[in-house]
């Protein structure tokens, strides 16, 4: 599992108890800590309980239905992302959950691959917007307002477009660490096939030369892994 997803803890209520421990344990087996519970009312005490940072609901369980829980949990926690599994295909249905505040939706059967993927970019999105809760950073001797997507170093201002902005923050959030090739693809371009990739690249080089006025910062290249935007602590 990518690093940025590390120590992730997900409530898994699943009443097919068979279900539930496979995707538990496919879920381990992926990195993630996953606590499974098999009726509502259970997860309803470890939510209370315990601190989850995604939690994936059944819909039809015995004690306490998904929806019910889903609700009392966002009575309790606000922002934890949750996603529903069922066999219901029923819009009405859908559209409940979505109400609720459901990040996503699966309908049986899935496969366990699925499930990952999109547990993956519900986290990716509440990464995403925790980051976008930063609007300046302070690179070396360059500040950088993410929301006016401006690289500003004494009087001189520059303008990034769109692609830039998204790179250069998800580098500032994490300077002077990896910043993971595959993780910086999925994140801004969705997808991490080899045209996006090089596309990639050629909005590094462009950061390089906006950065290049201060000799202390840099972005390096970290072979088959990533990047890292370094500042010297001369800054």
């Amino acid at each position: 599992m990518d690093e940025k997803f590390e120590d992730v803890r997900i409530l898994l209520c699943e009443d097919d108890e068979n279900l539930g421990m496979l995707l538990r344990e496919y879920l381990e087996a992926k990195g993630y800590k996953a606590e499974l519970c098999v009726d509502g009312e259970e997860g309803y005490n470890a939510f209370r309980d315990g601190m989850f940072d995604l939690c994936i609901l059944d819909v039809m369980m015995p004690k306490m239905d998904g929806f019910t829980l889903a609700a009392k949990i966002r009575e309790m926690n606000s922002d934890v992302p949750f996603m529903f599994l069922t066999a219901k295909t029923l819009k009405d249905d859908i559209r409940e959950g979505f109400e609720i505040g459901a990040d996503d939706y699966i309908t049986k059967p899935f496969s366990m691959e699925e499930v990952v993927f999109r547990i993956e970019a519900i986290l990716r999105r509440v990464r995403g917007k925790k980051n976008k809760d930063v609007t300046m950073h302070q690179i070396g001797k360059f500040t950088f307002d993410t929301q006016k997507q401006i690289l500003s170093i004494g009087d001189q201002q520059t303008k990034l477009t769109t692609k830039e902005a998204e790179l250069l923050t998800l580098l500032s959030t994490k300077a002077n660490e990896l910043l993971q090739r595959d993780y910086a693809l999925k994140t801004i371009w969705i997808d991490d096939n080899y045209f996006n990739a090089r596309s990639m690249d050629v909005y590094i080089t462009k950061l390089r030369k906006h950065l290049k006025a201060d000799p202390d910062v840099e972005i390096l290249n970290v072979h088959g892994k990533g990047y890292k935007l370094v500042i010297s602590e001369s800054n």
